[in-house]
Order: structure tokens, then sequence, then C-alpha cells
């Protein structure tokens, strides 16, 4: 067979590629560098950041020059930078005041506190308006002796943010004058709350927290006309906290207090919210074997929400003797209350004497609402009776009692599985509120209630007819009294 090969296709040569200009774009246009003077500085000014700024002025021969104007723009940002270079890069600014300089320090590099302190006064003489810094310190003596801090003076300052990252290191903030200071943000600055205040006559918003638990011995003295917010953030208190401040309208605390002496004392007018969580509750027993956990305060439409999460995960043994809430925390009349019963321990426990305590406090006289959570977590088996000798179930006769809830109108119960007690407490808080409008009680979603507990509340329910009592039927779905779970289990039997 013929095979034949065809003609050979024409040689084409390759086009050749354009030159590129070294500044510009592949058709030998320079862009960047045609750019007009004013866009170019509008380029550089929003970077905030003088290095960025630096850089970014090798990009075009046109920009060399103008990437020096950096030192005359009023804010600037160093981050990134390490400890040894930043005294350079701070006596190239040229501006005599700023209204930001932020600095956050290579995560590798530290200062000493000498060190940090000589960055603070140059940051200082060049006065910005707000102030960030962010640094890392290393002291090779660490906590075997005591340093010190001096605070300059922020003449112009409105906010500042001084983060200190170190371990193991014993160092005190003191000093400083800060005239028109409205934001403080503190980080691991061990400092004496009551004389910065003294030096902040205009400060709105305080905030201070540490990386790790602070040991704070003394008594926290916060007196301030025109505080607004006040944070306290991994706090460990050996005295109280004493607040008198007529503008606060936040107030959260993250905190344990170590002394059964400790006290917060809060004298406010306008508070919105209170917030503490405690974080070991090794002394704030309240009864029984329930320690305060959590404590919110709200302010809604002028009426106090108190929120209070208790819980059983603290053996009893070694404890302080129960204290009266009133007695840890100072608070204002609420209205309403929401109660949260965290159950982690295997023990069953009544609930009975320890409700009966709080609601008879003064600050819940004329309470209108009360939500009542027994939080039994799945995986927590309720099946061993608790010691003879706990006091969960003190006074006996509480049963028999009844407390003055003339204001209370709505209950609402979660979690319900219709314990002898809880029960019995349902019955006292129908006795005790006779205004009571309505009332629903939820059953808890993994323990079925017992014929009998069913019945006592089918019998409660129906010796109140005035009172509209809800529930939930078997689709979770929640409807009054002769149609919920309850009743059709009595039918049922």
């Amino acid at each position: 067979m013929d095979r034949r090969l065809g003609p050979a296709p024409p040689h084409r040569r390759p086009k050749p590629k354009p030159q590129s200009c070294p500044d510009g774009d592949s058709d030998g246009v320079d862009r960047i560098s045609g750019l007009p003077d004013h866009l170019i500085e509008e380029i550089l000014r929003r970077l905030r950041c003088a290095r960025s700024a630096t850089r970014i002025s090798l990009l075009s021969r046109r920009w060399r020059h103008l990437g020096l104007l950096w030192r005359g723009y009023p804010e600037f940002s160093f981050r990134g930078v390490e400890a040894e270079a930043l005294p350079a890069a701070l006596a190239q600014v040229a501006r005599p005041e700023l209204s930001l300089l932020d600095i956050d320090t290579h995560p590798m590099t530290s200062f000493k506190v000498a060190g940090i302190a000589s960055l603070l006064r140059t940051a200082a003489r060049l006065a910005p308006v707000e102030l960030v810094v962010s640094a890392k310190l290393n002291e090779v003596l660490g906590r075997s002796i005591p340093f010190e801090l001096q605070l300059p003076c922020f003449h112009r300052a409105k906010s500042i943010t001084l983060e200190l990252k170190y371990y193991n290191l014993n160092l005190r903030v003191t000093g400083g004058e800060f005239p028109v200071l409205e934001r403080l943000f503190l980080v691991n600055c061990d400092v004496r709350i009551s004389d910065l205040i003294s030096r902040a006559p205009r400060l709105r918003s305080l905030q201070a927290s540490h990386h790790q638990l602070a040991l704070y011995t003394g008594y926290i003295m916060v007196h301030s006309t025109t505080l607004e917010e006040l944070l306290l953030d991994r706090w460990d208190l050996f005295g109280g906290i004493d607040i008198v401040a007529p503008a606060l309208k936040t107030f959260t605390l993250s905190a344990d207090m170590v002394s059964n002496q400790s006290r917060i004392t809060l004298t406010t007018a306008t508070v919105e919210h209170l917030s503490w969580t405690c974080i070991f509750c090794t002394n704030q027993l309240i009864h029984g074997v329930w320690s305060l956990s959590n404590l919110k305060l709200k302010n809604e439409q002028d009426a106090y929400v108190l929120s209070l999460c208790l819980n059983d995960i603290i053996d009893t043994h070694t404890m302080e003797q129960p204290r009266n809430l009133q007695e840890i925390v100072q608070l204002p009349i609420v209205s309403v209350l929401e109660l949260d019963l965290d159950k982690w321990r295997r023990e069953v426990h009544v609930y009975g004497p320890l409700l009966l305590n709080l609601l008879g406090m003064e600050m819940f006289a004329d309470i209108k609402r009360l939500k009542l959570v027994y939080s039994r977590h799945v995986d927590v088996k309720l099946d061993k009776a608790c010691p003879s000798n706990c006091t969960c179930g003190q006074p006996q006769n509480w049963r028999s009692q009844s407390i003055s809830l003339m204001a209370l109108e709505v209950v609402e119960i979660e979690d319900f599985i219709g314990k002898g007690d809880e029960v019995d407490f349902l019955k006292l808080l129908f006795r005790s509120a006779p205004m009571m409008k309505r009332v629903t009680v939820k059953p808890c979603s993994h323990a079925v209630p017992s014929f009998r507990a069913c019945k006592e509340i089918c019998n409660i329910f129906r010796e109140h007819p005035s009172v509209k009592c809800y529930s939930y039927d078997s689709y979770g779905k929640k409807v009054l009294y002769p149609h919920s779970t309850y009743a059709a289990r009595c039918r049922g039997r």
C-alpha cells in the first residue's frame, strides 16, 4: 500500500514577547508611576502601617520619595516590628501629635520592664488620641522580686489599650495621668483601680482582664460619677467590690471571692446589665449543696430581671458555712427571677428548702414572674441518695411553711420529673401566691414522671380552676391542663 506523506506545514515564527517595563505592565506602560501624587499619598495613608508603606513604596521609582511621607501621617501602626527596632522607627515620626498610635511587637521579641516603660514614655511624647500597645515582657528574675511599671501622662488620649504578655512575673502598674481619657482596656496589668479612676476624671469604660487568674488581696473601690461600663475578667479576690457609680449601665465580673467575707456592693441608679461568673464556686455556698455559679441582672423596661445559676458540682465537705445571697451581693428589688439548678453530682438532693430560702429574701418580695429550671444532664444518673448528714433538706418542716409572694402571677417550671419535693414545692407556690394567673410545667425530656406524680399534679391543677395551668402533650406542644401528658397518663391508668 502506497503511503505518501503530505507537505510539511509552513514554519511559523513565535511572536516576540513584548519587553516589559520594570515598573509597569506588559504593554510597556508604567501605570503605577502614572498615578497622581494625591492618590499615591492616599493609598499610603490608608495602609495605616509604617512598615507596609515603606515596603509598597518600592513598587515604583516615583513612589520612593512619596514613601517617606508616612512620617508625617496622623495615624501610625507598627505591627510585627522587633522590640530593638521600635525606638528608631518611632524617632522618624515627624508629627508632634497623632490621632492613632498602634504598636504590636513581633511575638518572638520581648521587652524588659524598663524597656516597656521607655516605650510608653516615647508614645506619650507623640500625644496620640488613641493608643494601642501590645508587647511581651521577659524578666530573668521572674516573681522573685516585684517590678513596678510607671505609666506616663497621656494628656490627649481618649482611648488606651495596653496588653502586656508575660508569664510568672510579679508586676504592678502604677502612676499615669489621663485628663480626657474615656476608654481604658488593660490586659495583664495589675493596677489599683481606685487610684486609676481618680486619675481619669472623664472615664466612661474600664475593662481589666487577665490571661491567667490574677490574685488581688485588697478591696476594690470603684467610685466614679462618669463610669458607664466596667468589666473585670479573671480576678481572684480576697476582698470585695464596692461600686458607687450613678451612671453605670453595664458591669461584668468573672472572678472568685476567695474569702467567705467577700461581698459585692453595687450603688447605681441606671444599671442595665450585671453579669458575674464565679470561676471556682468555693465560697459562694448558698444552701445545702448548692453554690452560686452565675448571676445576671438585666434592666428591661424599668424592671429588673435576675438570672441565677446554682450547681452542686463542689464537694461541700471542704466548704465554709452557707451564706445568704444578700450577704454575697447587694441587689435591687427584682421583678423577674430565673433560677437554673444545674445538676452534676449523682446524689438525689432536695430542692424545696433552697427555693424557700431564696424566695423568702427581701429582694424577691415583689417578683411577678418566676422561671425555674431543673437542669439534669443526660449522662448523670440520679441513683444515689445524699448522705445522712446532708443539709439540703433543712429545715425538715419546710413543706408546711409559706412565704409571701403577693405579686407573683406567672410561674414556669422546666425539666420537671415529679419528685416528692418538686410536687411539694409546687403546692407551696400555689399556697403562697394568691394572685397567681398562669402556671406552666414542662416535663423532663429524658425522665418520664411516675403515675403518682402525674396524679398529684392533676389534683393541684384541678384545685385551682382560676389559674391557667399549662403543660405539654406527647408531641411536645404546649397545651392547657386537661390535654396535657399528665392528664393523659392519669386517664390511661
